[in-house]
């Protein structure tokens, strides 16, 4: 539906996350995948969700001097925001437990940015999903690393997975935007763009 009033458009998605690669299918767009390495750093200042929306901007400056007038470029970025603190993906196995350890019995909030750019234009909206986890032991947690190797993951873990089905007590928000889309968003947002 949406994909006929996208016709005349170029939608780029500019994400390595087989996640979000397979949402945009899963809507029935077409769309292009074409990534360009940016350094992912933020300045101390920033906390939450400006944190994700100043990170999906920033993937989206390597395109800008390169954008045509039918394209829509898409960037995305998630952080696990916990203990006044932001989680990214882990560095490694120690990493990942710790931040994984830290969640146990208590509630995070997993945020995610997405960023619309075109050549005039530019619009980011973000999704908050809280999430709760159960008392994990430390057998589970490793259990998960060992089995999931969720290195790419921001907290360290992903819903969809053995933990999300073993650990997770309590949901507030859009559950896609855990997986890492608020699928909702992005439909709504381009519908605006289109029309507007």
């Amino acid at each position: 539906m949406l994909n006929e009033q996208l016709k005349n458009f170029r939608l780029i998605l500019a994400s390595g996350s087989p996640r979000r690669q397979q949402f945009f299918k899963e809507l029935g767009l077409d769309f292009e995948i074409i990534l360009k390495p940016v350094k992912e750093e933020f300045p101390d200042r920033l906390t939450h969700f400006e944190i994700s929306d100043y990170l999906a901007q920033l993937k989206s400056l390597p395109f800008q001097d390169s954008l045509k007038p039918e394209d829509i470029l898409i960037t995305s970025d998630t952080i696990v925001w916990h203990n006044q603190k932001a989680l990214g993906k882990p560095k490694n196995e120690e990493d990942a437990f710790n931040m994984i350890k830290s969640m146990s019995q208590t509630t995070h909030e997993v945020i995610t940015s997405v960023c619309f750019t075109t050549i005039n234009r530019q619009k980011t909206v973000s999704a908050v999903t809280k999430v709760t986890f159960k008392a994990l032991t430390d057998s589970e947690i490793n259990y998960y690393i060992k089995t999931c190797k969720p290195f790419d993951k921001a907290g360290a873990y992903g819903i969809q997975e053995w933990i999300g089905q073993i650990g997770i007590t309590k949901i507030e928000g859009s559950y896609f935007n855990v997986v890492g889309l608020p699928t909702h968003l992005v439909y709504q947002t381009l519908q605006q763009f289109i029309s507007s």
